[in-house]
């Protein structure tokens, strides 16, 4: 039997925040699907050169009480950065809380907008240990 990968889907209750928050790690939008008569927009984002690896956003036009108000249920989605001090500074100083900082200069935890966790994993070795990530305690939980 084959397999093929195709994409993760994730719900969103703000489609144009969540869209901002997955560019902000570097993700572009490579397709969009809008249904009229299932009132849901569909839009699929992933990072250059791996259009083959999607995260697919669903937006219900309508709201969606069926939303768990946590999403852990789901657990996370995981991207290799080329530098996580620079990827989580950048998310930092744009409003992005890092929950797991990347004490270790491998790894780190950020949330979306709909509470979807993000592992940030440094590409290679571990980066040194450097402040201020190194002293900084976790926020919520990841």
């Amino acid at each position: 039997m084959a397999l093929r990968y195709l994409h993760t889907m994730v719900r969103v209750q703000n489609l144009e925040t969540s869209i901002a928050f997955y560019k902000l790690l570097g993700l572009k939008e490579t397709r969009r699907h809008e249904s009229e008569q299932g009132r849901f927009t569909l839009v699929f984002l992933a990072p250059e050169g791996q259009e083959d690896c999607p995260v697919e956003l669903t937006y219900n036009w309508d709201g969606d009480d069926g939303l768990p108000s946590d999403s852990r249920h789901f657990g996370h989605l995981a991207y290799e950065v080329d530098n996580i001090y620079d990827t989580c500074k950048h998310l930092s100083e744009n409003g992005v809380v890092i929950n797991r900082p990347p004490r270790d200069g491998r790894m780190a935890f950020v949330r979306s907008p709909d509470n979807v966790s993000i592992e940030l994993l440094q590409k290679g070795g571990s980066l040194d240990p450097a402040e201020p990530w190194l002293s900084m305690g976790n926020t919520g939980h990841w």
